[in-house]
């Protein structure tokens, strides 16, 4: 099994951790952000030195993806891509959806036939979001939605479709469904990426560390500030 830093910073938390054997073991999260600019830098000092105390070495740096907030991805995968370059190691890129995923597998438990709907916020009513059946087959690609009661329903009208990330609180009452099950707490973060991480790491699914750019799903459009007078 590999060693492998793990970096996540699609949305205003930003985390870190560290992944061994199947296991986390170093993982330092900030809940107040977004803070990704002040707080990556440190997380990685930390979670390195502990490998290297540990005598520990670094196989590769694994990435939230996206999609997700523009600017915490550029400044996750650019900080993912200067470790890589720097020691010489690989670099794993992980969807931010699937990694939603993980602890919703692990802790939920979702019955059989149900459908997994990740959803991130991209404000008003709209979020990211993909439809992934429980071996995460992707069922339906990801894309921006605009969410309303028809959003989803061809798939609701089958079965069970769990909810759950930052973008599913606003939409499951538009939802507005018999079959649709809210998952409260769900967020992307880096101790959860090791079961993705290891799995491309094995696949030997890496990215290049010179041309790859994050998912951003939309193109950033920068807003002109409001006259403070």
């Amino acid at each position: 099994m590999s060693c492998i830093l793990n970096i996540e910073t699609s949305t205003n938390v930003c985390s870190v951790a560290v992944s061994q054997d199947g296991a986390c073991i170093f993982s330092k999260e900030d809940h107040s952000g977004p803070n990704h600019a002040v707080r990556l830098g440190t997380f990685i000092d930390e979670a390195i030195s502990f490998a290297d105390s540990h005598a520990i070495p670094l196989d590769a740096v694994a990435v939230s993806c996206g999609p997700g907030s523009y600017t915490g991805l550029r400044i996750g995968v650019s900080m993912a891509k200067g470790i890589c370059y720097g020691r010489d190691i690989k670099l794993i890129a992980v969807p931010t959806l699937e990694l939603l995923t993980v602890p919703v597998l692990l802790t939920h438990e979702p019955e059989p036939g149900a459908l997994l709907c990740p959803m991130l916020d991209a404000r008003r009513m709209e979020v990211y979001s993909g439809i992934y059946d429980r071996s995460l087959k992707e069922v339906r690609g990801v894309q921006a939605d605009v969410v309303d009661a028809d959003t989803y329903k061809e798939f609701l009208d089958k079965g069970k479709v769990y909810f759950f990330g930052n973008g599913a609180c606003k939409c499951i009452e538009a939802i507005n469904h018999p079959n649709a099950v809210l998952i409260k707490g769900i967020e992307p973060l880096a101790k959860n990426m090791f079961p993705l991480a290891e799995k491309r790491m094995a696949e030997e699914k890496f990215e290049d560390v010179a041309y790859f750019v994050p998912f951003y799903l939309k193109d950033f459009v920068a807003k002109t500030p409001k006259k403070l007078l």
